[in-house]
């Protein structure tokens, strides 16, 4: 069957052309009735910006990786500083991913705020890792041990096997680590987020045609 076309735009060829932005925040979906992720929870493949009013995190570690996106080429890949957290809440939350030069539009924004209603709480987290590449705020650490080997980190969620598996992460590289971590005023942009559980109190998804970002 053609794809249906109203005053020139193939409606399917738009949704296409959305994919890179739809598809990065794609399982969040799934989450819409019910406002909460009890499940894996990716983006991955484009960059992205998040920003948080605070961000409580107990068992915090962090190491050096590189993320390979999609696919395994030169523009894909990207070093990144991998944020681990055992459990986080987060208060405030925004994420927005950026599809530029969608016809006829321009730059489209997905947009996603949770976490910012009092009665409802805050965003919460489990074995939650962050492949970040800026990040901005003020931070403190609680017991915190630096230059310890990325595989001997015992106070977080630990580096990840498939990291080191695939030579995307050195276990005898630079880590550090920390009992608690609190940030406030968080600005960041990353490349993925990966999630045991997320839970998304006050869940708002969005489409931008302005292309507005987090910040």
């Amino acid at each position: 069957m053609e794809s249906q076309v109203r005053g020139g735009t193939r409606w399917k060829r738009f949704a296409v052309v959305m994919v890179p932005s739809v598809a990065a925040t794609a399982c969040i979906g799934v989450a819409l009735a019910q406002g909460a992720l009890a499940a894996s929870f990716s983006v991955s493949g484009q960059q992205f910006k998040v920003s948080a009013d605070s961000l409580e995190g107990d068992g915090f570690e962090q190491y050096g990786a590189v993320d390979m996106g999609s696919s395994a080429t030169k523009a894909n890949t990207h070093p990144v500083a991998v944020s681990a957290f055992n459990s986080a809440t987060i208060t405030n939350l925004c994420q927005s991913v950026v599809t530029p030069n969608v016809p006829f539009f321009g730059n489209v924004s997905l947009i996603l705020h949770a976490g910012a209603d009092p009665k409802k709480g805050p965003v919460e987290a489990t074995k939650l890792y962050i492949d970040l590449d800026d990040l901005t705020a003020d931070a403190t650490f609680t017991n915190i041990n630096i230059g310890v080997a990325a595989g001997s980190m015992s106070k977080g969620p630990g580096i990840k096997q498939d990291e080191v598996s695939k030579g995307l992460a050195n276990p005898n590289g630079f880590g550090q680590e920390a009992d608690h971590a609190s940030l406030t005023g968080v600005k960041q942009t990353a490349w993925a987020t990966t999630a045991g559980t997320f839970k998304l109190s006050g869940l708002h998804m969005s489409i931008s045609t302005s292309g507005a970002e987090c910040y």
